[in-house]
């Protein structure tokens, strides 16, 4: 396989990663996308925030392109965890503005760079810093896939929505009857197991 053919693949998963993610928020409203629905905060704007500065440090900071205008949350003194959640004051289309920015800077940086180009991801331990680009591709695509998924079970727990895509769910087809017997047969396995 020739490097722009791999390279190619490499970048099919990381942009179908992002498209899943994305697609989570479409149809809610702003308290759902923002609302926190685990005991850590987990919420869908906030991991599209998160991913937002993933893509610019990974193929910005990490191969010497730094983005010209990063968002402010990464470039002033902030509270932990703060790409984690939005604020009432960052709007919906700002987050994802930025995201689809960092994004094409990304693929523009995956563009220029054979797959063995290095660079220096200088957050990772001491001795591990240097990476190649095939290596952030890989890093960049399971880190935006986890959170994809983290997404889907989000908005599962919001509106009971799930699924891969719009136009593949990658689920059983069963109306609500059929998942809520699936359910309940899933909960008596358990409860079975447990003795």
């Amino acid at each position: 396989m020739t490097d722009s053919g791999a390279k190619e693949d490499l970048l099919r998963y990381l942009r179908a990663g992002r498209a899943a993610l994305v697609w989570k928020l479409d149809g809610l409203g702003e308290y759902d996308i923002r609302r926190p629905l685990t005991p850590t905060g987990t919420n869908l704007l906030g991991l599209v925030k998160h991913l937002t500065g993933c893509e610019l440090g990974y193929f910005g900071t990490v191969f010497g392109r730094a983005y010209p205008h990063p968002p402010r949350w990464l470039t002033e003194d902030a509270p932990a965890n703060v790409d984690m959640w939005a604020t009432e004051d960052e709007p919906r289309a700002q987050i994802l503005g930025q995201y689809r920015e960092a994004c094409a800077h990304s693929d523009e940086t995956i563009a220029r760079l054979p797959l063995d180009a290095v660079g220096v991801a200088p957050h990772w331990p001491a001795g591990q810093r240097e990476l190649t680009l095939h290596r952030a591709l890989i890093h960049m695509t399971a880190e935006t896939h986890r959170h994809a998924g983290h997404a889907d079970l989000v908005r599962e727990l919001i509106d009971g929505a799930a699924g891969l895509r719009a136009d593949n769910t990658n689920l059983p087809e069963g109306d609500a009857r059929w998942w809520a017997e699936h359910r309940d047969r899933v909960e008596r396995a358990a409860r079975a197991a447990d003795g």
